[in-house]
């Protein structure tokens, strides 16, 4: 399994080394971090919760192929950065008034899905600890900071088909 997908994919593009990765069993993931990553819960009502108050999104890059849509963002709290991720989202699997919310990048996925009455459910396949590169420790304010912890998740629909793939990394502190 690529526990860097679909970060490669924007690493790729800008010719970037990928950051150091280490898969951790959940269990190892350590506090603070544990409860903010190890649930199969959405993160942005999770991060919302944890931090009391709403999460918003600035997109750091984007990509369209087909019927995907790939971003790198950041999610904010109260001004702060609290997650750098990077996502690949199945249009093809969204009604049109969903897709047109998603493709405005005006509010994060899981805001998207809660808004939408989009049932889904949280799938994570890996955790992870990041030494993070330029462009992680750029997005979250961390320069300097040492390892980082993140993880690899997948939003089904009712189905059982992805609606995305998911890297998310969070700041040192959330």
């Amino acid at each position: 399994m690529n526990l860097l997908f679909p970060l490669d994919e924007f690493h790729d593009r800008a010719g970037l080394p990928l950051p150091l990765i280490a898969e951790l069993e959940g269990r190892l993931v350590p506090a603070p971090f544990h409860d903010l990553l190890v649930h199969r819960r959405d993160m942005t009502p999770t991060l919302a919760a944890a931090c009391g108050c709403e999460i918003e999104l600035h997109v750091l890059a984007h990509a369209m192929a087909e019927s995907t849509y790939s971003r790198e963002i950041v999610l904010f709290a109260a001004g702060r950065p609290v997650l750098f991720g990077a996502i690949k989202i199945y249009l093809d699997r969204f009604s049109t008034h969903a897709r047109d919310l998603i493709l405005a990048d005006a509010m994060p996925f899981g805001t998207v899905l809660q808004s939408s009455g989009i049932a889904h459910s949280s799938r994570p396949i890996a955790f992870f600890r990041v030494t993070p590169d330029a462009v992680i420790s750029g997005a979250l304010g961390a320069a300097g900071a040492g390892e980082l912890y993140g993880r690899r998740n997948v939003l089904l629909n009712a189905e059982g088909q992805p609606l995305a793939q998911v890297f998310e990394v969070l700041a040192p502190a959330v």
